[in-house]
């Protein structure tokens, strides 16, 4: 009986003990978040109407917060600040910073991210961040060195790779076996859209099916090997010992259109027809560059030439067109076709003298075509990096069956040498332009280019090289992908009147008595005419003489040289190093030397000149047939 009742008592003693903690074990655990820190930066403004609308046993809405549910991105804005102020507004978690590009690292759930890319910010854009992940995986191929060498290499790292932008090659084909150009970079999906034969169509007109009908999924190969190391240098996805991708844009979609034999050799009609189909295809398959690498010298005025109308077309339809310079350099006015249409970027090319990363130790190729166009045009535009450059490309092509000691069997790699390389490797920067700035058209792309690139400095601060032997300069993609210049690109030319035949421009370089070229200066009060220089009684290169006197309608003055940046050149050949490639170097006069004006009516060509059948080759430097590695 007095067990019962001790018993008793300690059950009524235990009942109160329990009333009086149970107010304070709820008020601990209304004290405690049900998250970490990071539901403090949510917006308060949504939550109680979510709330407010559930049922009373659904009260924790907190899996829009999940942790785990939150995924990895980079979130680029005008300024990092910019960027990582639009993260943590609508609440998610901002992981570190990437300056060079603009950006933080980000970690956001479904919800955040849909109001991050709702929000009005200026410039905002959001990648999956795959890249910072796969970068930092070593790889068994062997180091390019031509991505890092124009500045492209860190932007993979933000995730910029060309992801989205469709390239076409004219060339010689694609290898059967697509190896790293299969899988873009971060990938699974086959990012070879199309490949057309134009020489097999030509042969055989059944070969393809109507345009709507075909899918053009057939492999085309490349006997010749060229096209291949030309696709390679663009977009490789190979990952080196380094970590680095091996292509300059190794996210980008591949279009491959052959024009060229086996022995790298083609046609203006197969070209011609080449671009045809690229610019009839465009919106299928997303063009917006067509790389070049191949030229045949000029034998008529740019707008005559019917490759140079073709490039035009392609430009006016909103396509980037890069043609290779030539290799017939170093002598002025060497710069080949379609190269010397003044619309479009025509690529000079830069050795590193097997010396790489060492600036100082660049230097331009002395195969590398120099200008200025019989037109009078500044050629080349820029620069890229076009000695000795390691592609991937096929070990039976005739290329690796003819020159074996360039060839690496471990990799399927070939060493290649020529302005078809810098060509590419500038095909890649622009790619990079346009997945970061998909508005940009031709001219702006150009404008931004040229802006971006870096001429060779000397110690004193001049020019190592003149306008006609590097235009503005080594590319350099961060500054090109981040330019915000304007207006500096074919200015007073037109190429829809060109196109139609209605207006036709030339350019401010001329020569005078000595041999020297130079810019023709201007004056705003009188008009004079250019007689007795470039384009005035030459019979350079093949063509025959013209008139004496070729008026230009518009305000430059014969002989007198525009004052500064170097610009009076005697042809020739710099072969020193030590320069200093400069993003510093302030042009004295812009661009202004890239300008165009319009041609007199009354200058006309000899009627009786006939040019030649228009036979076309690859741009790839040779010496008596051997690929010449600079």
């Amino acid at each position: 009986m007095t067990l019962m009742i001790r018993t008793r008592r300690y059950l009524l003693a235990a009942s109160a003990l329990g009333l009086l903690v149970a107010p304070l074990s709820l008020t601990v655990r209304r004290a405690t978040p049900p998250q970490s820190a990071v539901v403090l930066q949510q917006p308060a403004g949504p939550a109680p109407v979510v709330a407010a609308s559930a049922p009373v046993r659904a009260a924790p809405p907190a899996p829009v917060t999940q942790a785990g549910e939150r995924s990895a991105y980079i979130v680029q804005a005008a300024t990092v600040d910019a960027a990582r102020s639009a993260v943590l507004r609508v609440g998610g978690l901002v992981t570190g910073e990437l300056d060079i590009i603009h950006a933080v690292g980000a970690a956001l759930d479904e919800r955040e991210l849909i109001a991050l890319r709702d929000g009005p910010i200026p410039g905002l854009r959001v990648f999956e961040d795959t890249a910072v992940k796969a970068s930092s995986v070593t790889g068994a191929l062997p180091e390019t060195y031509y991505p890092t060498e124009v500045a492209a290499s860190d932007l993979h790292v933000g995730g910029v790779t060309g992801r989205g932008v469709t390239v076409a090659v004219l060339d010689s084909g694609l290898w059967s076996q697509h190896g790293p150009l299969q899988n873009a970079a971060y990938q699974t999906s086959n990012r070879v859209l199309a490949q057309y034969d134009v020489i097999l169509a030509q042969q055989q007109p059944s070969a393809y099916k109507a345009p709507f009908l075909e899918t053009y999924s057939s492999n085309i190969d490349d006997p010749f090997g060229h096209g291949t190391h030309v696709a390679s240098i663009i977009a490789s996805s190979g990952v080196a010992t380094t970590g680095r991708f091996q292509g300059v844009s190794p996210g980008v979609n591949l279009v491959s259109v052959r024009v060229l034999d086996s022995t790298g050799t083609g046609s203006y009609f197969n070209v011609i027809r080449g671009i045809q189909w690229v610019v009839n295809q465009r919106a299928r398959y997303g063009i917006r560059v067509i790389n070049l690498s191949l030229g045949a010298p000029p034998h008529s005025p740019y707008w005559q030439d019917p490759l140079d109308q073709a490039v035009m077309a392609a430009w006016a339809s909103g396509i980037v067109v890069v043609a290779a310079a030539g290799n017939m350099g170093p002598n002025p006015m060497t710069i080949g076709a379609p190269g010397n249409t003044p619309y479009i970027i025509t690529v000079g090319a830069v050795t590193d003298n097997y010396l790489p990363l060492q600036a100082k130790q660049y230097q331009l190729s002395t195969f590398s075509s120099a200008g200025p166009t019989y037109e009078g045009f500044v050629k080349p535009d820029v620069l890229g990096m076009g000695g000795h450059i390691r592609a991937y490309a096929p070990n039976n092509g005739t290329l690796a069956q003819k020159f074996p000691q360039w060839v690496d069997t471990a990799n399927n790699e070939f060493t290649m040498s020529g302005t078809s390389q810098a060509a590419a490797v500038v095909s890649g920067v622009v790619a990079l332009m346009i997945q970061v700035n998909p508005l940009l058209t031709p001219d702006q792309v150009k404008c931004r280019l040229m802006s971006g690139a870096h001429p060779a400095v000397k110690a004193d601060g001049s020019l190592a090289y003149t306008v006609f032997q590097q235009g503005a300069g080594l590319v350099n993609a961060h500054d090109a992908v981040y330019s915000n210049a304007s207006g500096c690109a074919n200015q007073g030319l037109n190429v829809a009147l060109d196109v139609a035949g209605l207006k036709h421009f030339g350019g401010r370089a001329n020569r005078d008595a000595n041999g020297n070229y130079y810019i023709m200066s201007t004056d705003t009060a009188s008009s004079a005419s250019a007689s007795g220089g470039l384009l005035g009684a030459l019979g350079l290169g093949g063509l025959v003489p013209v008139i004496a006197s070729i008026p230009l309608v518009g305000n430059l003055l014969v002989g007198i040289p525009l004052v500064g940046d170097g610009l009076l050149w005697g042809g020739d050949f710099a072969s020193s190093t030590g320069y200093t490639w400069s993003n510093g170097y302030t042009w004295s006069n812009g661009y202004t030397w890239s300008n165009g004006y319009t041609w007199s009516n009354g200058y006309t060509w000899s009627n009786g000149y006939t040019w030649s059948n228009g036979d076309m080759s690859v741009d790839s430097s040779t010496d008596a047939g051997v690929p010449r590695q600079e």
